[in-house]
């Protein structure tokens, strides 16, 4: 038999606990289920968020789910929602321990996978000394010697991005195709040098950036680099549910919502990175607060006949 929620929230980062918050506030059946693969688990802090500024991800997270728990509505659950389908009324979710749980709503923040290159020595330096965003990083690298990695316009508006926080920034071009004169010239101004060989491998001593190595045996001494790192969809439920996807720029895959976090599939919202065109915590936790709001009126509208806007096209 099958638990029964007014709102099932799938992911518990910034946008599902902030969302769970609200919907607990609002005395709604809530059941969070969180699979714990938060993408900036790998980061030391959380830079920019007010009141949070350089506490680790856990320790937010872990609070998130502390104030949870003075909402008698709302359960969390650890694991994975692996399946689900639209039925009369609702939602049933198939969870990774072979439970069923049915919903009227479905919001869904599981979030992004960065998928930064493959590079030797990258993965144990990847949210600390090696970083895909400037200004969750940037402050703790500044005056440093920095790079960035990367290729066509995406090269030179990073390595411009990276003199906002030192004077020594170099360009990584990694045996791209050359960059053209604009590109160069704009550069130059900026005092940003340009390295165009091939890169092979990061070297670190103690958990940090030391240098980079090239193909032709030599090494640049660096202390922090800036990657490309494309997203894609971490979990496949969005898929599953019959919500679209579209390309944003950012990832092939960002789940499509309209301005109120609805997808195309009725009764399932979306709130945070998968959806964003910009992911940032402090985005993430507005997102899920909004859409939860969202949520909470389309059950009244159910209800009572509280006026709400049509279902997303």
């Amino acid at each position: 038999m099958s638990e029964d929620w007014e709102c099932v929230v799938v992911g518990g980062g910034a946008a599902g606990l902030s969302a769970a918050l609200v919907l607990g506030r609002a005395r709604r059946r809530t059941l969070l289920v969180d699979a714990g693969e938060q993408s900036n688990s790998a980061a030391s802090a959380i830079g920019g968020l007010l009141g949070h500024d350089g506490r680790a991800p856990a320790e937010l997270y872990a609070a998130g789910r502390r104030e949870l728990a003075a909402y008698p509505n709302v359960r969390y659950r650890e694991g994975q929602v692996v399946s689900g389908a639209a039925v009369d009324d609702g939602f049933l979710l198939d969870l990774d321990n072979g439970e069923q749980v049915a919903a009227r709503r479905v919001l869904l923040a599981t979030g992004m996978q960065y998928c930064p290159p493959d590079l030797p020595g990258l993965a144990a330096l990847w949210g600390t000394s090696v970083f895909q965003c400037p200004f969750c990083h940037g402050w703790e690298m500044r005056d440093k010697r920095l790079a960035t990695l990367a290729a066509g316009e995406e090269a030179v508006h990073s390595a411009l991005m990276l003199r906002g926080w030192s004077d020594d920034v170099v360009l990584l071009t990694d045996g791209a195709a050359e960059l053209d004169a604009d590109a160069r010239r704009r550069l130059q101004a900026a005092n940003v040098a340009i390295d165009e060989r091939r890169v092979v491998e990061l070297i670190s001593q103690d958990g940090a950036l030391t240098a980079i190595a090239f193909a032709d045996g030599d090494r640049l001494l660096r202390d922090g680099l800036l990657v490309e790192a494309p997203l894609r969809q971490r979990s496949p439920l969005a898929e599953k549910l019959g919500a679209a996807c579209a390309d944003s720029g950012l990832s092939a895959d960002t789940v499509s919502v309209d301005a109120l976090h609805r997808t195309s599939a009725p009764g399932v919202f979306a709130a945070g990175d998968l959806c964003a065109e910009q992911p940032y915590v402090a985005g993430a936790i507005a997102a899920g607060s909004q859409t939860a709001m969202i949520v909470v009126q389309s059950l009244l509208a159910d209800e009572f006949a509280l006026p709400y806007p049509p279902e997303a096209d």
